[in-house]
């Protein structure tokens, strides 16, 4: 990008610069980051969890710092100019927005949020916008893609200048649209601020990161800032709501959404529906009627919860115009999505999973996906993560004793906690139960299922999906459920 004189950004960014802005400095670049400065970079001072930026501002200024953003006031001490904001999140999100000449003004801006199918959501939606001729940037879970470069994703929705930087880039590559994932962490933190969104989608609402939020109302409130952000855009554009999910109705039908509102699901009020449902072991067949007039869908994703994912992409899709019998055509092209009820296929009488599936209603929707087209035992390996909502443990156990044959409890990434009190936690809700058995190794947790299969039986490896790494104890240490299970069945 251009380097930009600082007054003019700030301007443009509603960042009123004051006496002390020094407007002719010349900005090259922007972080939240001390350690990412560069010579010529605006730093913004955040107030985090765990640190306060304003404690590293003589750090940034020693590594070329032209001013400084901030929620104090300027100090007298302070060698650049410093410019005080009432909120630096919102300040980075709009700087990074102007920095970067705001390229969601440019593209066709899809954001996906939800606690469930946010990844197989954005991936169809890429997949249909690219058959029908737009080529599709990516900012996902598993990856982010822009034009013809992919790399691997540090979190499901970076901070505002990566965001921006990487839309940049997008536009740079001939992209026409973006689809990203956007989690309640970014909302409520401010990430997207800014970025100008065509249609949102609200996919589903189940119990997660409460240890965060606090509580199921604070957390939906968290998901609803990116539909308000979706109207009071430029674009104003339009609300992809599921009206199955019971969070997604009450969202759909409050009164802000009327006009922008488009609903989907299996209920008869919604928008975009889906009926004549037909489920088998490859997939499902389901009719689909919307305003712009309807198709039929072969599926060759497993389970219910991808005809609802299905219907999102092609709501969101036909608010920008796609026609059904195009979105049909793509999504029937569509053979799995990465870490998503992915078969791992070697030469073993029985058929592995690998899944994403890490809370309670994830496993209540996959494991009931896999007993339909199992004709023998249903084996499971899963854990739950360290550092996070402790809360959800024992009712994931529970979940996975009702609806599994048998079951694995292991490590998922336990980081900081110790996994033993982990898995104990999530025996609370095996009570009762006898048919599991606590492998604290991933790897022997692995092995141990695929030994303990037989012809007809299914194992899933739930949790971690896409994942390559396992984090313990401040380390990242490489590990593929998917290359593990070629490993154990004589595959390099």
């Amino acid at each position: 990008m251009p380097d930009l004189e600082l007054a003019t950004l700030l301007t443009d960014a509603h960042c009123q610069p004051g006496k002390h802005a020094g407007g002719k400095a010349t900005v090259t670049g922007l972080t939240w980051d001390s350690r990412l400065v560069r010579p010529g970079y605006l730093y913004v001072a955040l107030s985090g969890l765990n640190h306060n930026g304003n404690d590293f501002i003589d750090d940034a200024i020693k590594r070329g710092a032209v001013a400084i953003i901030s929620e104090l006031p300027p100090h007298a001490h302070v060698a650049v100019p410093m410019i005080q904001v009432p909120d630096g999140r919102e300040a980075l999100a709009a700087l990074a927005c102007s920095f970067f000449n705001h390229p969601s003004r440019v593209l066709r801006t899809i954001g996906v949020t939800g606690t469930n199918g946010k990844t197989t959501v954005a991936f169809m939606v890429r997949r249909i916008l690219e058959l029908s001729g737009l080529r599709t940037g990516l900012l996902s879970t598993v990856h982010y893609e822009m034009g013809d470069r992919t790399i691997p994703a540090t979190r499901t929705t970076p901070e505002a200048p990566a965001i921006a930087s990487m839309m940049a880039q997008m536009v740079k590559e001939g992209c026409q649209a973006a689809v990203m994932e956007v989690s309640s962490h970014a909302l409520v933190q401010k990430r997207t601020q800014g970025i100008e969104f065509d249609a949102s989608i609200f996919t589903n609402l189940t119990p997660e990161h409460l240890d965060y939020h606090g509580s199921m109302d604070a957390y939906f409130a968290a998901k609803r800032t990116l539909f308000q952000q979706t109207f009071e855009s430029g674009k104003m554009g339009a609300a992809i709501i599921n009206i199955d999910d019971r969070w997604g109705e009450q969202l759909a039908y409050e009164p802000e959404m009327n006009g922008a509102r488009l609903t989907y699901g299996v209920h008869p009020d919604a928008d975009v529906r889906a009926s004549d449902v037909q489920m088998s072991v490859r997939g499902s067949r389901f009719h689909v009627s919307t305003p712009w007039g309807e198709c039929d869908v072969i599926l060759k994703l497993l389970g219910r919860f991808n005809i609802s994912n299905a219907l999102a992409a092609i709501a969101a899709c036909g608010r920008l115009g796609v026609s059904p019998d195009v979105a049909a055509q793509a999504l029937g092209g569509l053979e799995s999505v990465p870490g998503r009820l992915e078969e791992v296929r070697v030469s073993q009488p029985y058929q592995v999973f690998v899944d994403y599936a890490h809370t309670a209603d994830a496993l209540a929707n996959v494991l009931p996906a896999l007993r339909e087209i199992s004709s023998g035992r249903l084996i499971l390996v899963f854990g739950c993560g360290g550092d996070r909502d402790r809360s959800k443990r024992a009712v994931m156990g529970r979940v996975a004793a009702e609806l599994s044959d048998f079951s694995f409890i292991t490590s998922d990434n336990p980081r900081d906690e110790d996994p033993a009190v982990i898995v104990d936690e999530i025996r609370e809700g095996f009570v009762g139960s006898e048919n599991y058995e606590i492998v604290l190794d991933r790897h022997d947790a692995i092995a141990s299922a695929l030994e303990m299969a037989d012809v007809g039986d299914i194992v899933l490896i739930a949790g971690k999906g896409h994942e390559t790494f396992q984090e313990v104890r401040k380390q990242t240490i490489p590990f593929d459920d998917r290359r593990v299970i070629k490993s154990i069945l004589g595959v390099d």
